[in-house]
């Protein structure tokens, strides 16, 4: 395994932004990625105000290797108030481009489609309204939960393969599957072919760039848009170890790869994750398919 290079490095939030975003997000009860997964982006992103809020609490019923969430069991409860209070606090921050996503709740009939459209449609009725991403887990394949996010109001849904296939097994959680996480993405398009899409893949697992090429190949196939490329990095000792960290000219090459198949945005580096730069890539892939 290589040694963690010393560019590996992210700025920690400074106290403005921690004061102006953290502080509220306290004081409303709202989670969010940016500090449940330990995202190396949290300096770049609360220093402009900006955050990717995580919807239905913060204790996920899967327990995928990678993923720094808490694992559990809510049994079925779910925080009506949610919504009113994130359309408080994204009009309060003056957001245009929110990003949301969820832990995943399998005790749910519905997978939760339902309490994540109600939060998209809360945030829709801003005067002047903030773009909305999407960032949702699978639903366990199933249609309507799919569709009603789907039709929620949102300007870009993005699911997450993760990692390529051979991996997919040893990485994520057994009940989610790369063919189910691709037809998770070919089945929005069917529903909305006007709806961007995303997905990412996080690198040096001990994937082999062969299959990761494959992989973006497979996105392609099922419509998806953007995609995001980043390196894997080890939140604690209890997920799985590094098995690689790649140079930044190898995203680079990457980036070029994703190009050259077609994606209207892809974004490689060391620290992207599914929601860096989401605004500016969401804009770019509606120039492209405008042209």
């Amino acid at each position: 395994m290589n040694a963690r290079p010393d560019w590996i490095k992210a700025d920690a939030p400074g106290p403005a932004s921690k004061e102006k975003v953290g502080d509220k997000l306290d004081e409303l009860g709202i989670n969010t990625v940016c500090r449940e997964a330990n995202c190396p982006n949290q300096g770049e992103c609360w220093g402009n105000g900006t955050a990717t809020f995580m919807l239905m609490g913060d204790t996920c019923t899967r327990n995928c290797r990678f993923c720094d969430v808490r694992t559990g069991n809510p049994g079925g409860y779910l925080d009506g108030d949610e919504p009113k209070r994130l359309k408080e606090i994204v009009d309060e921050l003056g957001l245009d481009y929110v990003v949301l996503t969820s832990v995943d709740r399998d005790d749910l009939r519905d997978g939760g489609a339902k309490h994540f459209g109600k939060a998209v449609k809360a945030i829709k009725e801003i005067p002047d309204a903030p773009l909305v991403e999407g960032l949702i887990p699978d639903f366990s394949g199933e249609t309507g939960s799919i569709e009603l996010v789907a039709r929620s109001g949102l300007e870009v849904l993005g699911h997450n393969i993760e990692t390529v296939e051979r991996l997919s097994p040893e990485v994520r959680d057994p009940r989610a599957d790369y063919s189910q996480s691709l037809s998770v993405l070919d089945r929005v398009k069917e529903i909305r072919p006007d709806l961007v899409t995303k997905s990412s893949l996080m690198l040096g697992l001990g994937e082999k760039k062969g299959e990761v090429v494959k992989s973006l190949k497979d996105l392609y196939r099922v419509g998806v848009d953007i995609v995001t490329i980043g390196q894997y990095l080890r939140p604690t000792k209890d997920q799985l170890p590094v098995q690689e960290f790649l140079d930044s000219s190898e995203f680079k090459d990457l980036e070029r790869v994703g190009e050259e198949i077609g994606f209207t945005s892809v974004v490689a580096g060391p620290f992207v994750r599914s929601s860096y730069r989401a605004k500016e890539t969401y804009l770019k892939a509606q120039k492209s398919n405008r042209s």
